[in-house]
This record gives structure tokens, C-alpha cells and sequence, in this order.
């Protein structure tokens, strides 16, 4: 006979955490942890950050479980409360636009690189990422890795469309830029 655990499912979950559950609490947390520390490592760039980030969710979400109505998953409320709080974040250390203006030296007049030009892993696109501008890593991430759209990016940043997708292009150049000297430095 094999007695495996039955985890509920998030929503049951959330209706126990209502109702003063304490394990469903701890349940919620080790589903979503993991995913939503990667959120705020990926926008943040640094792990003291992206810890503290995390608790404060967690910490938000769970006073604010009444206010969850299921019109999405439980998984996408949370993650849309760890990006507010590391826009937030950034915002509050002046690091998210400070390095979103136009700047001469950043983007020289080569012509384009194309992604299919380049040879990467994972690793070296995390690595190349890291190394990025603050805004331009938080609209890459926001965009390609959390699956915001760039109008919802706009929102979330509080800027316009046009700046977005003006960033996420310049984004996108300065992180081939990366890839491509990372490419002629293992060769």
C-alpha cells in the first residue's frame, strides 16, 4: 500500500490559511518560495535583497488572504505582489531609471547584432544578465522571464509604453553586446 501526501491544491490551501490552518501557512510558503526568491533575484541582482523582498510578500500576502477573490491563481497574485515590491524597491534606491536614460557610451553606432550570431548556455545568459543596468535588467525580466507584456510592464514600472519597449530594445542589444564579447572571450 503506498501512502503518499495528497498537498491540496493552492486555493483549498488559501481557505485554510483563512481559517487559521498554520500548516497550510507553511504549505503555501514552500510551494511558491523557490519561484517567487527567483523573481526578486532576477529584478534585484542581489540575493539580501531578494530574501527580504520575499519575506515582506509572504508577509503582505498572508495579512492580506481576505482580499484574494481567485480571479487568478494564488501563484500570480503573489508574484505580481513580489514585482510591485521590488519596483518598489528599486525605486526607493533610485536604481531602476537612473540607468534607463540614453547614454552614448552604452549603445555605440555598430550595426545590430542578431541572436543568431551568438552561442550561449543558460549560465552565460544569467551571467550576461547580471551584469546588466538595473532598469535594463528589470525590463528583460519582467517581460521575458515573469511574462508580462509590455504594456503591463509599463504599468508596473509606471512609465509609458513607448519607454518600455524603447528599453527593452535597448535592453535586448546591450545583453547581445555581452553575449557576443563573452562568445569572442571563450574562443
Amino acid at each position: 500500500m503506498n501512502l503518499t501526501t495528497i498537498v491540496p491544491s493552492a486555493e483549498i490551501l488559501v481557505q485554510q490559511c483563512i481559517n487559521g490552518d498554520h500548516t497550510a501557512y507553511k504549505l503555501l510558503y514552500d510551494r511558491y518560495s523557490k519561484a517567487m526568491f527567483n523573481t526578486a533575484l532576477r529584478m534585484l541582482n542581489r540575493t539580501a535583497d531578494a530574501e527580504d523582498i520575499l519575506q515582506e510578500a509572504f508577509t503582505d500576502a498572508f495579512q492580506q488572504l481576505e482580499n484574494f477573490r481567485g480571479k487568478s491563481t494564488f501563484g500570480a497574485w503573489l508574484k505580481q505582489i513580489v514585482v510591485y515590491k521590488c519596483i518598489t524597491h528599486l525605486k526607493k534606491q533610485r536604481l531602476l531609471f537612473s540607468d534607463m536614460e540614453p547614454d552614448a557610451d552604452t549603445l555605440p553606432d555598430e550595426p545590430p547584432l542578431h541572436e543568431d550570431e551568438i552561442w550561449y548556455t543558460v549560465e552565460i545568459i544569467k551571467g550576461a544578465m547580471q551584469s546588466l543596468p538595473t532598469g535594463y535588467r528589470t525590463v528583460l525580466s519582467l517581460h521575458l522571464f515573469e511574462g508580462y507584456d509590455q504594456e503591463e510592464v509599463a504599468e508596473i514600472m509606471q512609465v509609458t509604453h513607448s519607454t518600455v519597449r524603447t528599453q527593452y530594445m535597448r535592453a535586448k542589444q546591450k545583453l547581445l553586446q555581452v553575449l557576443k564579447q563573452h562568445e569572442l572571450y571563450e574562443r
